[in-house]
């Protein structure tokens, strides 16, 4: 089966060819590490196939890649760090070429038109601190290699098409302050391994259909002002007493589930910063 490709990704895929082989000499122009950021961002900008506010329209030859609109670098090494996208109606997939921006920490693409798969060549961003791609369309599982993005302080998925399981590997994201993953179709269990995420402050997980009783280990998450599993349906059991001792919860959403068991009359003195109990 013959593969369909545009002229214009293969030119940015030849052009990664010659990069890597030619042996060309950067010492009076760019450093051979942003030039590869260029051509990663134009692969990006070749998966776009509706960009009506013209966002991306400066992205040519033109001015220097660094004054791309959305495009941030570091002043020391001319490296992508931001890639901040947010609000412009973009209709397109994600090109795996973004794992290529390797001093990437921030991209910010939600409430965008995206979908398909999340690249798992985003594994490979290994200084990457935040991922927001909340109110898009992305399809498929959620990336295992995401786990490898072992800066990452934020992850923000929520309101896509995500499918399939929670990857327990998630729980190896020492760092993460933020797990959204409300509003996808995701199903399976909440996995244990969450647990180990303790610098977490909000874990929302709402509308999906996962299944199975809520982890008694989450309760050594005591750092959360936000737990979010609302309108699962299929989450049973009762909700682990330890949950109710977390002194910084302000959001605690649980209902719309065949949770069993009441919430405990002395809820006030034990959350003494709870706002919303119990609602969606």
């Amino acid at each position: 089966m013959k593969a369909n490709i545009s002229i214009a990704e293969f030119f940015i895929f030849f052009s990664f060819i010659i990069l890597s082989y030619s042996g060309i000499n950067f010492s009076q122009g760019a450093e051979p590490g942003s030039e590869t950021d260029k051509l990663a961002l134009l692969a990006f900008k070749s998966k776009v196939a509706y960009d009506p506010s013209g966002a991306l329209s400066n992205w040519n030859d033109s001015i220097g890649f660094c004054q791309w609109y959305g495009v941030t670098c570091g002043l020391r090494h001319r490296r992508v760090t931001v890639l901040n996208l947010p609000g412009q109606n973009l209709t397109g997939t994600i090109s795996p070429y973004i794992g290529n921006l390797t001093f990437l920490r921030i991209i910010n693409l939600q409430n965008n038109h995206f979908h398909g798969n999340i690249p798992q060549e985003m594994g490979r961003l290994f200084r990457l601190r935040e991922i927001v791609f909340n109110r898009n369309m992305f399809q498929g599982e959620i990336p295992v290699n995401l786990s490898r993005c072992s800066e990452l302080s934020f992850l923000d998925l929520v309101m896509n098409k995500l499918e399939g399981k929670i990857p327990a590997e998630l729980g190896t994201l020492s760092k993460l302050t933020g797990l959204g993953l409300a509003a996808n179709n995701l199903t399976g269990s909440i996995p244990r391994s969450l647990s180990n995420l303790l610098f977490l402050k909000q874990f929302s997980l709402s509308e999906n259909s996962l299944s199975g009783s809520i982890p008694v280990e989450l309760g050594r998450l005591n750092r959360l002002k936000m737990f979010q599993i609302s309108v699962n349906n299929f989450i049973t059991g009762s909700i682990p007493s330890q949950l109710f001792n977390i002194t910084s919860m302000e959001y605690f959403g649980v209902s719309s589930n065949q949770l069993v068991g009441e919430i405990p009359p002395y809820i006030g003195l034990t959350l003494p910063n709870i706002r919303v109990l119990g609602g969606k």
